[in-house]
């Protein structure tokens, strides 16, 4: 069998269901010994931070295996860059907003509005402060303080992460972790990236690293549901073209559970 490079493409907010899908496909190309290499082609702005971690460590795994190369897109922010510090390079466009190395957590109190509207929500708990963080009421002083530990126990980790990927102290890196992102161009300068270029220079590079020519790509995507395979075409055909696209979606699912949704 010929070698291959796989060319892996993210797209939108970091969550756990869309995740998932990504995390099985780079456990699966660790012992995938065809895919030499792979190519992390994300753009995303980040999203919620235990998604964002296990992405980073899913990338960092299968990148002690085999070469990682990251390719930010239009945008590499938080928990999209924290997953491509787990590459062995990061690539980025001169242009592609780069970092927002920081922590958010959103207190939103609509007590007030449910007033204005004629609600009036009674939350019953018990816990002195299970009630704190529904979104109902403004935190206290104290709740407030304890929540403010949290957030910064996650900065630090995530200030922490990009200084030993990064490999510089700690004391460099805090004054980029504003939460405010850079150009690719200035991520640069900064040593927040390694290169700039678009995904057909890091896709060269990959080639370059393990001798596999970069023609020998092939995408890798999770697979579709099999309800959605046959609606997508199979429920308004009618005779043959019904039974041809119900026996691919059937294929596809039996290729599926043997070969991990590889495309």
């Amino acid at each position: 069998m010929r070698p291959l490079l796989a060319h892996l493409q993210f797209r939108g907010t970091i969550r756990e269901r869309s995740v998932e899908p990504y995390l099985r496909i780079l456990k699966g190309l660790q012992t995938r010994r065809r895919f030499r290499g792979v190519l992390l082609d994300i753009s995303s702005g980040g999203g919620a931070e235990i998604p964002s971690t296990d992405f980073y460590l899913a990338v960092k795994r299968l990148a002690a295996v085999k070469p990682v190369i990251a390719s930010i897109g239009s945008i590499g922010a938080s928990g999209a860059y924290m997953a491509a510090l787990g590459a062995r390079k990061i690539f980025a466009y001169p242009d592609s907003a780069v970092g927002s190395i920081g922590v958010v957590f959103p207190h939103v109190a609509v007590r007030e509005l449910l007033g204005k509207v004629g609600i009036n929500l009674e939350l019953l708990h018990a816990g002195r402060h299970k009630d704190a963080y529904q979104g109902y009421r403004e935190l206290t002083d104290e709740e407030r303080t304890k929540l403010q530990a949290v957030v910064a126990d996650s900065y630090t980790h995530f200030v922490e992460m990009v200084a030993r990927e990064r490999h510089r102290p700690v004391e460099e890196i805090l004054p980029l972790a504003t939460g405010e992102f850079w150009s690719g161009s200035q991520a640069l300068k900064l040593g927040l990236v390694d290169a700039l270029g678009d995904r057909e220079t890091a896709l060269d590079e990959l080639a370059k690293a393990t001798g596999v020519p970069a023609a020998r790509t092939v995408r890798v995507v999770p697979p579709r549901p099999f309800l959605e395979r046959v609606m997508s075409g199979g429920a308004t055909m009618l005779g043959s073209r019904f039974r041809d696209g119900l026996r691919e979606s059937v294929e596809d699912l039996v290729l599926d559970s043997l070969y991990g949704g590889f495309r």
